[in-house]
């Protein structure tokens, strides 16, 4: 079992693959959309397929909105991890701005403790601000919280006894918080999305990082892996591991993924795009994004070919394929569980030893 993100494996036999969702609110068979609670129950079911299958991560995302169903990851990660034995449990991502560092700590901390050692939580800013005025925070401090809250966490997840002192909140003094980690630390990961300064900042907080390519050809994310790398060798420290987060999907064929992907994918887009200001989605934008973007859709083949090409390209230790998708329905993501698990992840293995080799 891996106790810190120090033992994580870089590539080849020891590369890890995950899997991600934002608990969307699904179609139930009769094409209505399910209560929130069918969905967050159904995630569960999820993430029980996805251990037994030996998938290396669960991560579940944070929003506070009508068409996602998870407002609280950690408390779903704490039932999931009494249901699960190996698999690994964390955040995709951990809204930090607009929380409270102390209590997002030992709410994963809790985890830990119920999943003996294999909760993570990725830090972020996300791309949505619900949450911001939902608990009170101004939009207008929106990199200054993170950055001290950050800058807080990274005290607790380093020291047992913490004295810290910022500008948006009381100061602590030799001050404890409970339950601490039983073994190791708490896995801690920066989601980074587009910005040079997150990635230098993940670097400087020691953090591994984890990026978010959601569009265009992952590839194009190599000089921030090199900024990072090049961070860590000015800081005279060891590199952290880094992690790709993207969506996907996996059926039998080509053909039979897009067309099952395909339209609760568009709903999706469109429905966040119209709030956004962007154009609605075509056929055609969508099958650039799946023959040289960052959407890895397709048969196990297909699928595994594009990861282990990311992979190798942008030297990872870490795929997380985010499976969910709008209304997409629960019995297809666990075909697509099931196909990762089974076909997709021994591919890459393959592909990427065979380049290693």
């Amino acid at each position: 079992m891996l106790e810190t993100l120090d033992d994580v494996p870089r590539g080849g036999a020891g590369l890890q693959l995950g899997l991600d969702t934002f608990g969307d609110v699904t179609a139930g068979p009769d094409g209505k959309l399910l209560p929130h609670a069918q969905v967050i129950r159904d995630l569960v079911d999820q993430a029980v397929l996805a251990d037994g299958l030996g998938i290396d991560f669960f991560g579940i995302g944070e929003h506070h909105r009508a068409d996602f169903a998870v407002s609280s990851p950690e408390t779903v990660l704490a039932g999931i991890a009494t249901r699960t034995s190996r698999i690994r449990l964390g955040s995709s991502v951990t809204v930090l701005s607009s929380d409270d560092p102390i209590r997002v700590f030992q709410r994963f901390s809790t985890v830990d403790a119920l999943s003996n050692g294999r909760a993570e939580v990725i830090l972020g800013r996300g791309s949505f601000t619900e949450s911001f005025p939902l608990f009170g925070f101004d939009l207008r401090q929106y990199e200054a919280l993170f950055e001290e809250k950050l800058d807080l966490f990274a005290e607790l997840i380093s020291k047992k006894s913490v004295t810290w002192q910022g500008r948006l909140r009381p100061p602590l003094q030799d001050q404890q918080v409970f339950p601490p980690i039983e073994k190791g630390g708490l896995a801690t990961w920066i989601g980074v999305g587009g910005s040079p300064e997150s990635v230098v900042r993940a670097a400087r907080y020691d953090l591994p990082m984890m990026l978010a390519i959601i569009g265009g050809p992952p590839l194009r994310f190599r000089p921030f892996v090199d900024l990072y790398r090049d961070a860590f060798e000015r800081l005279g420290r060891p590199v952290r591991p880094v992690g790709v987060h993207s969506p996907g999907y996996v059926a039998e064929s080509d053909a039979e993924a897009a067309e099952e992907f395909f339209p609760a994918y568009k709903q999706m887009r469109d429905r966040i795009g119209g709030e956004r200001g962007w154009a609605p989605m075509t056929r055609e934008e969508f099958e650039r994004e799946v023959a040289s973007g960052s959407l890895y859709l397709g048969s196990p083949e297909t699928v595994a070919r594009k990861i282990a090409t990311t992979v190798k390209g942008l030297g990872l230790s870490r795929f997380q394929l985010k499976i969910s998708a709008g209304p997409l329905a629960h019995d297809r993501m666990m075909r697509c569980i099931a196909l990762y698990g089974g076909k997709v992840m021994p591919l890459v293995r393959e592909m990427v030893g065979e380049a290693e080799a």
